[in-house]
C-alpha cells in the first residue's frame, strides 16, 4: 500500500492554503529539449519559490550529453534566469540546486539505468525524497517502449510497496487509434493506469479549469445549457506563427492530430459534459468519456470539414514563407496547418446543436476561445434597420492570451430612435484578480507529485478522442491537397463555406 504524506499542522477544513507535495523528486528523460528547457525547468523553480515543493526535492536529469552535476545544475539555472515567471531568490535557488543530479546515458544503456536506480537510492538517503519518484517522458513516442522497459527491468518503475513511482507521457498519444491503443498497451504492462499521467498542458490553464466553475458553479447559465437555447458552438485555437524548423515533428503529422485530437477535443469534452457527481478524478473522468461516447465525426466530410495549408504572404509587416519553402518540409507535402471539423452529440441535451472545431497556423492573431453562440429571439418587435446590427447572443470563454470571459448581448443606441447593437460585458483574469494566473505546467507538475489526477486524460478518452477523428483523417488522406490560404489570414475558403452552407459563419475572434 502507498504511503500517504500528510501535514500534521495543517487543518483539511483549512481552504486558505495551497497543498503542498510531500517528499518526492523527478528525473526528466529528454532533458535537454526545448520543452524541459522553456516549461519544466522554469516551472519547478516557480513551485519551489511558492513554496510547493518539500525542501528536499530533488532533480535527475537523464540524457546521452557528458555533463557532470555542476553542469547540468548551470543549464537549469540559464533556462530559469531566461523562463521563470516568479523573481529569482538566491535562497531558493541554494535549496533547490543541491538535489540537482545529472545520469548519462541512452535510453538502451543498461548501465546507465543501473547507475539511475543507484541515484536515485542515494538521493533518498541525502535529501529524504521516501523513494517517492516521477519519471517524465519528454521523448519522442517511438522511445516510450525501450525506456519503459528499462524502468521495469532496473526496478525504478515498482520501487518499495511504501512509495510511489509514476510516469509522465506528452503527446502525441499516439497518430491513430490503433497507434494509441498499442501506445498505452506499452505504458501500461509496465505501470498501471492510475501511475501513468498524459500531459496536456491545456487543461492546465486558469481559464480551461474555470470552464467547470463557469458552468457547474452558477445557477445562471445551466437553464440554457441545452440546444433549446445554443445555436452552435465554436472552438478555436489560432497561432500566427508558422513552423519553421519543426519540420522534423510536425511533417506527416498535421494540424489535426497536433491540436484537435487532444487539446480541443478536451476542450469540447468540458464543454459538453454532464455536471459531475464531485469533482473527483473518477466522477470527473465518467463524464467527459459519456460525452466523447456520445460524439461522432459529421458527414459529407467534403462540406462538414475543412483543410489548408499556409501559402506565403505578410503578417505583422512581415513577409512569410509559405510552408512549402520552409526548411525541411517536402516541396510536395500534403500536411495541413489549418483543419476545422464539425462535431455531433447524440444526447438530449445537445441534439441538433453542431460544434465546430478548428485549428492553424499562420492566422490572423494568437488565441484559443470557446465561443456558445445562442439562437436568435423568436421576435423581434422593431423595425428591420433597428435590429441590422445585432448579431447572436454569445458566451465567450478566452483560453488564452487575454484570459477571461465575454458575454455578447443586444443593447439600445442612446438616441431617439430604438437602435439595438451588440454590446459585450468583460471580465478579464488580469483585472478582477490580484494575483498573476500560475503556468499550466506549474499545475499539472504540482498534481502529478500530489497524485492528484484530475486533469490528465485516461486510456479511453486518448482512444475515443482518436475515434472521433480518424474518419476524417482517413477521408482527407484519399481527397488530394489541403487548400492554400494566404499567411495572416483565418483559413482557406473551404472553412468559409463549410459554416455558410447552414447559414453560419465563423466568428472573428
Amino acid at each position: 500500500m502507498t504511503r500517504t504524506w500528510t501535514n500534521p499542522l495543517r487543518d483539511e477544513r483549512d481552504k486558505r492554503l495551497p497543498r503542498i507535495a510531500g517528499p518526492c523528486g523527478l528525473v526528466i528523460f529528454g532533458v535537454t529539449g526545448d520543452l524541459s528547457r522553456k516549461k519544466l525547468m522554469p516551472a519547478i523553480y516557480d513551485l519551489a519559490n511558492r513554496g510547493l515543493l518539500p525542501p528536499g526535492f530533488a532533480l535527475v536529469g537523464f540524457a546521452r550529453r557528458d555533463w557532470a552535476d555542476q553542469d547540468f545544475e548551470q543549464v537549469v539555472h540559464d533556462a530559469v534566469k531566461a523562463h521563470a515567471r516568479t523573481p529569482f531568490r538566491e535562497a531558493v535557488w541554494r535549496n533547490l540546486a543541491e538535489g540537482f543530479r545529472f545520469v548519462q546515458g541512452s535510453f538502451d544503456d543498461d548501465n546507465a539505468f543501473d547507475t539511475l536506480t543507484e541515484t536515485v537510492t542515494a538521493l533518498d538517503k541525502e535529501r529524504g525524497t521516501g523513494g517517492n519518484f516521477a519519471f517524465y517522458l519528454s521523448i519522442p513516442p517511438g522511445a516510450f517502449p525501450v525506456v519503459t522497459k528499462q524502468l521495469a527491468r532496473s526496478g525504478l518503475a515498482e520501487g518499495d510497496p511504501t512509495q510511489w513511482r509514476r510516469v509522465v507521457i506528452e503527446k502525441p498519444f499516439g497518430h491513430d487509434l490503433r497507434s494509441a491503443k498499442e501506445l498505452n498497451a506499452v505504458v501500461n504492462h509496465v505501470f498501471p493506469e492510475d501511475a501513468v499521467f498524459r500531459i496536456d498542458h491545456y487543461l492546465g490553464k486558469e481559464t480551461v479549469q474555470n470552464i467547470l466553475a463557469l458552468r457547474f458553479a452558477n445557477q445562471l447559465f445551466e437553464p440554457i445549457w441545452n440546444a433549446n437555447y445554443v445555436d452552435h458552438v465554436q472552438i478555436t485555437m489560432a497561432e500566427d506563427i508558422g513552423l519553421g524548423g519543426r519540420a522534423g515533428y510536425y511533417d506527416g503529422i498535421g494540424a489535426a492530430r497536433d491540436v484537435i485530437q487532444n487539446h480541443l477535443l478536451q476542450l469540447f469534452a468540458l464543454t459538453a459534459m454532464e455536471e459531475p457527481v464531485s469533482f473527483r478524478p473518477k466522477a470527473l473522468r465518467a463524464e467527459k468519456i459519456k460525452i466523447l461516447e456520445a460524439t461522432k465525426a459529421v458527414g459529407p466530410f467534403a462540406e462538414t470539414t475543412a483543410r489548408g495549408q499556409y501559402a506565403g504572404g505578410w503578417q505583422g509587416g512581415q513577409k512569410v514563407l509559405g510552408l512549402l519553402e520552409e526548411e525541411g518540409f517536402d516541396k510536395n507535402s500534403v500536411t495541413e496547418t489549418f483543419a476545422a471539423i464539425t462535431l455531433a452529440v447524440d444526447t438530449r441535451r445537445w441534439a441538433g446543436v453542431p460544434f465546430y472545431l478548428r485549428t492553424g497556423k499562420r492566422l490572423g492573431r494568437r488565441v484559443t476561445e470557446i465561443a456558445v453562440a445562442f439562437k436568435r429571439a423568436p421576435h423581434l418587435p422593431f423595425d428591420d434597420t433597428a435590429t441590422e446590427e445585432l448579431g447572436q447572443n454569445a458566451l465567450v470563454i478566452r483560453v488564452q492570451p487575454d484570459e477571461g470571459v465575454t458575454l455578447r448581448f443586444g443593447s439600445k443606441v442612446p438616441s431617439t430612435t430604438m437602435e439595438v447593437r451588440d454590446v459585450s460585458m468583460d471580465f478579464s483574469y488580469g483585472h478582477a484578480f490580484t494575483e498573476s494566473s500560475p503556468e499550466a505546467y506549474e499545475r499539472l507538475i504540482l498534481d502529478v507529485l500530489l497524485g492528484e489526477p484530475s486533469l490528465f486524460p485516461v486510456n479511453d478518452e486518448v482512444e475515443l478522442s482518436w475515434q472521433i477523428l480518424d474518419p476524417v483523417i482517413k477521408y482527407w488522406r484519399a481527397s488530394g491537397k489541403p487548400e492554400q490560404y494566404p499567411a495572416g489570414t483565418w483559413g482557406p475558403e473551404s472553412a468559409t463555406r463549410m459554416l455558410a452552407r447552414t447559414g453560419r459563419h465563423w466568428r472573428r475572434p
